[in-house]
């Protein structure tokens, strides 16, 4: 007697078709699209948060810097750094904001003149802040006072190296505290407005840029009476 063959199961040794091939790549292309176009948003927002960010602690430092000027605004005429018949200690003319104020630097006692304005550079309208070398006798820093004034209306080369560009702005604005509230630097006499209580200045930041609106910040005298908002 002949047995029988005993029959194996059939093996399916069918592979992918090509419709099913295009449809898993393109579900493939569909996953990698909506992860490239996630991690693309999340870049985006970082870089945004991070000029924020930088823009935030540029304009914090340029404040910072604006208060320790006026911090050391040179109107003791008594202390031994100070030089007799000094200029205006503080001066606003609607274009330039000029201070006479003593030298931080270590082992250079002395004077200096420290200048603000705002200028177009590069095509845009930014705040500039511009210091002398330190002076030490009446000629260089009624010099020194000259020059801040010119570097405002036309700087030259050697006047825009002394320069830091801090924010881009549209406008800005000066107050000055005085008689118990804030008035235009120029609403009163000269003496009055030369060295008043308290300096309020008004940013307007434009809308393109990290940081826009308006942001006020205000600078008191230790020895001031009194503020008024």
């Amino acid at each position: 007697m002949h047995s029988l063959p005993i029959p194996t199961p059939r093996r399916d040794s069918r592979g992918f078709t090509l419709v099913e091939l295009l449809v898993a790549l393109m579900v493939m292309a569909l996953l990698s699209l909506m992860s490239w176009r996630g991690l693309d948003a999340m870049g985006k927002a970082q870089a945004q948060t991070q000029a924020r960010a930088d823009a935030l602690q540029t304009l914090r430092n340029g404040l910072a810097q604006w208060s320790a000027d006026l911090d050391a605004m040179a109107t003791d005429l008594t202390n031994p750094r100070a030089i007799n018949t000094l200029p205006s200690p503080l001066e606003w003319n609607g274009l330039v904001f000029r201070i006479t104020r003593y030298s931080s630097t270590a082992g250079a006692p002395g004077l200096r003149v420290v200048a603000w304005t705002s200028r177009a550079e590069n095509g845009r309208k930014v705040w500039l802040r511009w210091q002398s070398p330190v002076v030490q006798s009446r000629n260089a820093l009624q010099d020194a006072w000259t020059q801040a004034a010119l570097w405002a209306q036309s700087p030259d080369d050697a006047t825009r190296k002394q320069q830091v560009q801090i924010v881009p702005l549209v406008d800005w604005q000066i107050f000055y505290y005085r008689g118990d509230a804030w008035t235009n630097p120029g609403s009163s006499s000269e003496a009055s407005a030369v060295n008043p209580d308290g300096v309020r200045l008004q940013l307007t930041l434009p809308q393109d840029s990290p940081l826009s609106g308006k942001i006020s910040h205000d600078w008191m005298r230790s020895t001031a009476s009194g503020t008024k908002s």
